[in-house]
């Protein structure tokens, strides 16, 4: 009887019999109108919340949802394979490398113990002679301790840490900016515009790494595919080059 109930209500919010902050008829009204319990009629109510069809609203009773703006999440993409599929030949080179202590960092940036050591790089990915991505990378050595043995001018740390560290969660930040100071390293000019991604990953509490991606030239674009709120998001999305 619950899913009856669930499934009748639904049907009339997908049919837009019943609008977002529209209310839905209170419990007693329910029993009446189908002749079950209370628990049947919560067990329906809750059917839908879990659906994110409707809202409680305490003391106020169940309302249509409005509709929320789910923004996809990209995937971590492998620059390196992300170059290789498009039939370019892929080079990477390590510019720097030194350690830091948390106290020299914007905290914004990760996360860790104060005592912690922090492994920053920067390194350029070229397609053939052009610079694809200019990279700045630090990884937590408190949560990733192995990282201060690898050969890093061998292999590109994304790549290593995609292979080898097991994250929990990841968050990007996606912006738009000048190559400006950047422009020798990028090969540009100064004014030319560029695609910023940021990530963080997490290992539980643990801040992983944080990393920033500069994509020269405007040919970018990203794509992702998701899926509804009540779906589990199915996203990709390295920096895809328009086909111009």
């Amino acid at each position: 009887m619950h899913d009856q109930i669930a499934g009748t209500i639904r049907a009339q919010i997908m049919a837009g019999k019943l609008k977002p902050g529209d209310r839905i008829p209170v419990e007693h009204e329910l029993m009446a109108k189908y002749r079950c319990s209370r628990m049947t009629v919560n067990k329906a109510i809750s059917a839908l919340v879990a659906m994110a069809l409707i809202e409680r609203r305490k003391r106020a009773g169940s309302f249509v949802a409005r509709p929320r703006i789910h923004f996809a999440a990209l995937t971590i993409p492998d620059i390196r394979q992300e170059i290789e599929s498009r039939g370019a030949t892929y080079t990477f080179k390590l510019l720097s490398k030194d350690y830091r202590r948390p106290k020299s960092m914007d905290p914004e940036l990760m996360s860790v113990p104060p005592t912690a050591s922090i492994l920053f790089m920067k390194c350029l990915h070229l397609a053939g002679e052009s610079v694809f991505a200019l990279e700045e990378r630090y990884i937590n050595l408190h949560a990733v301790p192995e990282a201060s043995s690898t050969d890093f001018s061998a292999v590109p740390p994304g790549t290593w840490l995609l292979t080898h560290v097991p994250w929990t969660e990841a968050e990007h930040r996606i912006s738009a900016t000048s190559a400006g100071g950047l422009s020798r390293q990028l090969g540009v000019k100064k004014d030319v515009p560029c695609l910023v991604l940021e990530r963080k990953t997490w290992r539980g509490a643990d801040t992983v790494t944080y990393v920033r991606h500069i994509f020269p030239r405007s040919d970018f674009d990203l794509i992702a595919r998701f899926g509804s709120a009540s779906d589990t998001p199915a996203a990709e999305g390295a920096p895809r080059q328009t086909r111009r």
